[in-house]
């Protein structure tokens, strides 16, 4: 039958063996002499061989004591190497941060976060995920994803960042010389311009405090990404339904004008989501902190 060693006394071995001394592997360890002492006999009554010698003075090794050395010192090192690794990444943010985020954070708001970011933790790289499919986080070894809607899988752990509403708009090229929708139900008779419709039509879910309604809308343009959806609406292809992020400087400045203005889309909850939540990677508990701290995120802070 083969025995073999607890680690812990293999690590109290090794480090007697290098002091060669029992009192000194002990205060090296944080034990007291009696403990380092007693798991030495274990040890060897375990491999049933005599590692050290002991006297008053001094530990020397046996023949069989160095020849087990030998064998644990680069282990046991490497070992140690390795805690001292994770226990350091737990005290310095660094190391790969690896992100998923949806198409909508593609553009120069939430890069410039992410360059500042990088700037301040600059032992941190990033390997950015931008893509409207929920990645499987484990299986793609994902540390954190930002999603909007609702979430379906109760296997993560979610951090609410805010929330994001949708307005009705329109460019005054695209209005000029027709009538304004007075009614959800008038942007049937209006082109549109959709998010992920099925041949060039869709739903949109509009509220109005309590009031709830669903418009079937049509047009000319459908796609993918909101990026390519706002820049259709601008051009005057039709009425869009943008988050009110992208509306807030285009309203202003006259470039966009919001329609059905008591009207909007629920309130999608935004969420920064990770798959553990014990012993979180020092640089992902400082890139959720930095979330949570950025001022002006293209969702509406709670």
């Amino acid at each position: 039958m083969v025995h073999v060693a607890n680690l812990d006394d293999l690590r109290i071995f090794t480090k007697v063996a290098q002091f060669r001394s029992i009192s000194q592997a002990a205060r090296s360890l944080g034990m007291p002499n009696s403990t380092v002492s007693r798991r030495l006999s274990v040890l060897e009554s375990k491999l049933g061989v005599s590692l050290l010698r002991r006297t008053t003075r001094r530990v020397t090794l046996t023949e069989q004591g160095r020849e087990y050395f030998s064998h644990c010192k680069e282990p046991m090192t490497l070992l140690e190497d390795a805690e001292q690794t994770l226990t350091r990444g737990q005290m310095i943010p660094e190391g790969k941060l690896r992100m998923s985020v949806p198409v909508i954070l593609s553009q120069d708001p939430f890069l410039k976060f992410l360059s500042g970011f990088l700037k301040a933790q600059r032992q941190i790289q990033i390997d950015l995920f931008i893509t409207n499919i929920f990645l499987d986080m484990v299986a793609e070894n994902i540390d954190v994803a930002i999603r909007f809607g609702e979430l379906q899988d109760p296997s993560v752990v979610a951090k609410r960042l805010g929330r994001s509403v949708r307005y009705v708009v329109a460019a005054p090229e695209y209005l000029k010389g027709r009538a304004l929708p007075i009614e959800p139900a008038d942007l049937k008779q209006h082109a549109c311009v959709m998010l992920n419709a099925r041949n060039n039509e869709t739903d949109w879910d509009l509220v109005s405090g309590r009031k709830k309604t669903r418009i079937h809308v049509s047009g000319p343009v459908s796609s993918r990404d909101f990026n390519s959806v706002s820049t259709f609406v601008y051009r005057g292809h039709g009425i869009g339904l943008l988050p009110s992020t992208y509306c807030s400087e285009p309203l202003a400045s006259g470039a966009l004008m919001r329609l059905l203005p008591q009207w909007s889309s629920p309130q999608i909850p935004v969420f920064a989501v990770y798959s553990n939540r014990k012993f979180l990677p020092l640089r992902l508990k400082v890139f959720l902190e930095a979330l949570a701290a950025w001022q002006s995120p293209p969702w509406l802070k709670e």
